[in-house]
């Protein structure tokens, strides 16, 4: 493929994509979700940026090509850090590079980056400008409309004119505050109240812009519903606890056919994936713990869990096996 064709593959990619969720979009996850969509864009789990300067690069950064179009994403807060992580990672051929400003975890906190940086935007510009000047794909930013008792109305869209004045493009908004004290990184996920109409405006008042919203997204048809006024919707938890449901069905978003069709066929297209990272030393867990969703709401979807959650973290292909079966068997049994 050329530069340009993947340029416009990414482009493209963006319409729907799938949030960074630390320990959750590893690798064998993104190997799993792109079996069920070609088109839509993954993210890895964030790696700072120290990590990245200091720390096993393979271990960190190494993908397949087959998990492309992927997007990394780095935390930091440091401009030097940031340039110097962006320049290293550029050598692995990511298709974006994405700096997070809206993690609200106590580790995020702590090393000064994530939400907490929406209190200082131009902090935020200085670390993407020397990002873009090192990165030869395109630089992005995941956000929130505000933090704690910021008054997001007013937060938002200055943060958005920061970034785009600093040369961003592409912004991912989380419709809610982050409340750095007295929440827990999952009740931030919960409990403050999405503001879609507040997105939604920002659309209007940036069309140059490119802006995805993010944040309590269950459904595809909530995607779509979004996407009329949104150039990109990007899901979360729902894609990574149901992801028949999402990323079987996303590609009709593009106007393609999706590859798989159905649950049964993508796990069993997993099953090579899984002979070869147990013959590399693996465990059946390891990949297997992202798939528990696959069979959700159908006939043994109960039963699929079980075996793989009891069996999974000693056993190997054999436990796989018995665990589809409890599905196939069904079907057959119908």
């Amino acid at each position: 493929m050329t530069d340009s064709s993947m340029k416009k593959l990414v482009t493209g990619a963006h319409l729907l994509s799938v949030a960074p969720m630390m320990d959750w979009t590893d690798r064998h996850c993104r190997a799993f979700h792109r079996l069920m969509s070609r088109r839509a864009l993954l993210y890895t789990e964030m790696v700072t940026a120290p990590a990245v300067i200091h720390g096993d690069r393979g271990r960190l950064l190494d993908f397949a090509a087959a998990e492309q179009p992927l997007a990394l994403q780095l935390g930091g807060s440091d401009p030097d850090e940031l340039r110097a992580a962006t320049r290293i990672a550029a050598q692995w051929g990511y298709d974006e590079v994405n700096l997070n400003v809206g993690c609200p975890s106590d580790r995020v906190q702590s090393g000064c980056f994530g939400a907490v940086l929406m209190k200082t935007p131009q902090l935020v510009a200085d670390c993407v400008a020397g990002m873009i000047a090192e990165s030869p794909v395109e630089v992005t930013v995941k956000c929130r409309i505000g933090v704690d008792d910021q008054i997001a109305d007013e937060v938002l869209p200055q943060f958005l004119a920061t970034m785009r004045a600093a040369g961003i493009k592409r912004i991912a908004i989380h419709a809610r505050k982050a409340w750095l004290q007295g929440l827990s990184p999952k009740d931030n996920r919960e409990i403050p109240p999405l503001d879609y109409p507040l997105v939604h405006r920002m659309k209007a008042e940036f069309p140059d812009l490119h802006l995805s919203i993010n944040g309590g997204i269950e459904t595809l048809d909530q995607a779509r519903d979004h996407l009329r006024v949104m150039d990109g919707a990007m899901l979360g938890r729902a894609a990574y606890q149901r992801p028949w449901d999402i990323l079987g069905q996303a590609d009709q978003l593009w106007g393609d056919t999706p590859p798989m069709t159905g649950p049964v066929d993508v796990a069993r297209a997993m099953r090579p994936y899984l002979q070869d990272h147990l013959a590399a030393g693996g465990r059946l867990h390891q990949v297997t713990r992202h798939m528990l969703g696959l069979f959700h709401a159908l006939p043994g979807a109960r039963n699929w869990r079980r075996v793989l959650s009891e069996g999974a973290s000693r056993g190997g292909i054999e436990v796989y096996d018995a665990a589809l079966a409890e599905i196939t068997d069904l079907a057959v049994a119908d």
